[in-house]
């Protein structure tokens, strides 16, 4: 059971956070307002948000874990996702802000017709949905874990919560909100380290001096299987790179906080800035993990629960509270962002942006009812589900990625050359998985696929006409 001071700081933040989300929500006069700030976010409040967005529970409790049972290989993925964000800054983002779009998938509208701005948009709205509700769950049994609540309850509280101050706010609301809770789990990966560092006999030196022989500080791997070891550096930055450079750019859950800022240069620096903190971030919750390690002597653990043991077992009352404040807001920042994208998408890319503020927000609330009954349904036992739900993302982001990359050639194409070409970016992901080829390279593949076989197709059209 949770100490009654740890609680009241959990109750604290929960209740301020949806206060913040009324007294917010007197600035939100249109749609404009409710999914795009107005677009006078600062860009250093849209950066961290983004780095909030993608950063779920899951990420807070199984990066320290990949450092407890291994080493920091996982950091070569980060140096991939800056230049993923790289390449969104100069081939996507100019594009969007030119054309002065509020759902990226317009931008595929104007190119290819509404027909396939609304494929794409569906293809974005299962995603979200099956990915993030799935795992809305997988973080729900991380809190229940580490608070001692029931899985229903830890849904409930966090789901609810997040309902309030994301559907009165809108996206400023939740980038402002977002930006707090990326400090405030930040600062708890911080506290942890100094925590440790405070309370071991061995010195930092030493406990430094440990790591370095047992090869837990490696970050660079350039020995290995090219084909099936997603670690290898060529693979981890490649993979990385492509991951970052689809769901940046092609995933409108991201795209959003960077189309609230006020132009292009302003939206440059959030993208970029995203990948030096997140690998900023990365570097943090990996040392905390490593420090862990020496701190216990390196029992074995369940897996992915190294961190969560630790913040349960070891820290003080008090100092736990805002560790689980942390955990609530890695939690509720990817959830919040995701019912907002799905009812901006779902305004402008279904119902060609009709409708005022009270349909936006009513729109909000089914799909926050809808991202909640997922995880009320389901639950941990069904494996193959969460799986499934957990890497959809690989087998979409390839195609999304495509059609954006299309769109830039000066060139066109029927809607069923995309459509096929979509497919088989969707279908290929399936074989490379069955092939056990390393997950790094699913993507890049996807999307090569994707432009070759539209190409392809287009061609063979283009002669039977003739």
């Amino acid at each position: 059971m949770l100490h009654w001071i740890d609680t009241s700081i959990i109750i604290l933040f929960l209740i301020g956070l949806m206060g913040f989300g009324w007294w917010q929500s007197r600035l939100n006069k249109s749609t404009s307002d409710y999914f795009l700030g107005g677009k006078n976010i600062p860009w250093v409040v849209a950066m961290f948000s983004i780095v909030a967005t993608e950063t779920s529970v899951l990420t807070f409790i199984s990066i320290p874990g990949i450092a407890y049972r291994g080493n920091w290989l996982f950091l070569q993925l980060a140096i991939g996702y800056i230049l993923g964000r790289i390449l969104v800054s100069l081939f996507l983002l100019p594009q969007y802000f030119k054309l002065g779009v509020t759902s990226i998938y317009e931008v595929l509208g104007k190119k290819f017709g509404p027909e396939i701005q609304k494929v794409a948009s569906g293809v974005f709205l299962i995603t979200r949905i099956l990915a993030d509700g799935i795992r809305f769950l997988a973080t729900a049994v991380i809190v229940q874990v580490v608070t001692g609540w029931s899985l229903p309850a830890s849904v409930l509280v966090i789901g609810g919560v997040t309902l309030v101050y994301s559907l009165l706010g809108g996206i400023r609301t939740i980038v402002w909100v977002d930006s707090f809770q990326f400090v405030l789990y930040l600062a708890g990966g911080l506290i942890s380290i100094f925590y440790i560092l405070f309370n071991m006999e061995p010195s930092a030196g030493d406990v430094f001096v440990q790591l370095n022989e047992a090869g837990k500080l490696q970050i660079l791997n350039f020995n290995g299987d090219f084909i099936h070891d997603p670690y290898l550096f060529i693979s981890a930055v490649i993979g990385g790179m492509f991951l970052s450079f689809s769901s940046h750019g092609a995933d409108y859950m991201m795209v959003q906080r960077v189309l609230g800022t006020k132009d292009l240069e302003s939206g440059r620096k959030a993208m970029i800035g995203s990948g030096l903190f997140v690998f900023l971030q990365f570097g943090i919750f990996l040392l905390a993990g490593s420090l862990i390690y020496i701190y216990i002597d390196g029992v074995e653990l369940v897996k992915d629960r190294e961190f969560s043991t630790f913040i349960i077992d070891h820290l003080p009352i008090g100092v736990k509270g805002l560790l689980l404040a942390g955990i609530l807001s890695a939690a509720m920042s990817t959830l919040s962002s995701s019912i907002n994208s799905l009812a901006s998408s779902t305004i402008t890319d279904w119902l060609k942006g009709e409708g005022g503020l009270r349909k936006s927000r009513i729109v909000s609330g089914i799909w926050a009812i809808v991202l909640i009954g997922i995880a009320l349904i389901f639950d941990e036992g069904d494996s193959a589900i969460v799986i499934m739900g957990l890497q959809i993302a690989s087998f979409t982001y390839g195609g999304l990625l495509g059609l954006f990359l299309l769109s830039k050639l000066d060139y066109s194409f029927a809607q069923i050359s995309l459509i096929i070409g979509l497919i088989s970016s969707c279908l290929i992901v399936f074989f490379l998985k069955q092939i056990g080829l390393a997950w790094t390279w699913f993507i890049f593949l996807s999307v090569t696929t994707n432009i070759i076989v539209t190409i392809l197709t287009q061609g063979i059209l283009n002669v039977s006409k003739k």
